[in-house]
């Protein structure tokens, strides 16, 4: 995969209250992993307005090709403070990362305090290593999760920071995962008016703790099923 035939779109300035008003990107839908189970029904972003810029991207009526793209990323202020991926995931087949093009935006963030999350399976050892690398240049990718024990899984398959997504009701004062990990709830959920911006716990690309989502928005009772195990992550 050399070809970079993917495209995304980097927002200047997010509006999205809980992120703050950061540099956001969003990259073409058909860059999801193909086994994660929020792919469809139960992706947060596939309703409101997002959907509809997210579907924009996708069709390439949005954003930039790849390279164009990482090209942006670049011209970002030094030590810029930003989220890769909105809606979307790595460069890749829904299988298998493109380790070039993921090395791409890698480069481009050299200087910058780029994050982003992936459901691409860790279990495949190839995608393990880039994700790996990415983090240890900088570039924090955190791999997520689709329950607690799912989370347990990932915590013995590399050594990413991991997230977690959790049912609406789990406490603010957080848990531990069934192999007890600490999990601690996303700060900016349980904080008023504090945001990404002010956060950056996801930024972090060494921690103890697993950083856990409780579901949210409009697919949120779908979502919830896959947290709590009903339906398979």
């Amino acid at each position: 995969m050399t070809d970079f035939n993917y495209q995304a779109a980097l927002t200047l300035r997010s509006t999205n209250v809980k992120t703050g008003p950061i540099p956001v990107s969003t990259t073409t839908a058909d860059t999801c992993a193909e086994d994660c189970p929020f792919r469809e029904a139960s992706c947060y972003a596939r309703g409101g307005p997002l959907r509809i810029f997210w579907d924009a991207v996708t069709r390439k009526e949005k954003g930039k090709p790849w390279e164009a793209f990482c090209a942006d990323v670049k011209a970002l202020r030094d030590g810029t403070f930003w989220r890769h991926n909105q809606a979307g995931d790595l460069p890749g087949d829904g299988v298998v990362i493109d380790w070039d093009a993921v090395m791409m935006l890698v480069d481009a963030n050299m200087r910058k305090k780029g994050f982003t999350y992936t459901h691409y399976p860790m279990s495949f050892e190839w995608n393990a290593s880039i994700v790996e690398e990415a983090n240890r240049l900088g570039f924090t990718i955190n791999v997520s999760a689709n329950s607690v024990e799912h989370a347990d899984e990932l915590k013995k398959l590399t050594t990413a920071p991991v997230v977690v997504v959790l049912p609406m009701d789990y406490p603010d004062s957080g848990g531990h995962t069934p192999d007890g990990h600490r999990v601690v709830v996303c700060p900016a959920t349980t904080a008023r008016n504090l945001t990404c911006l002010e956060c950056k716990i996801c930024a972090s690309p060494v921690r103890k703790s697993i950083i856990g989502f409780r579901v949210h928005g409009c697919r949120a009772r779908q979502a919830e099923a896959v947290a709590l195990g009903w339906v398979a992550g």
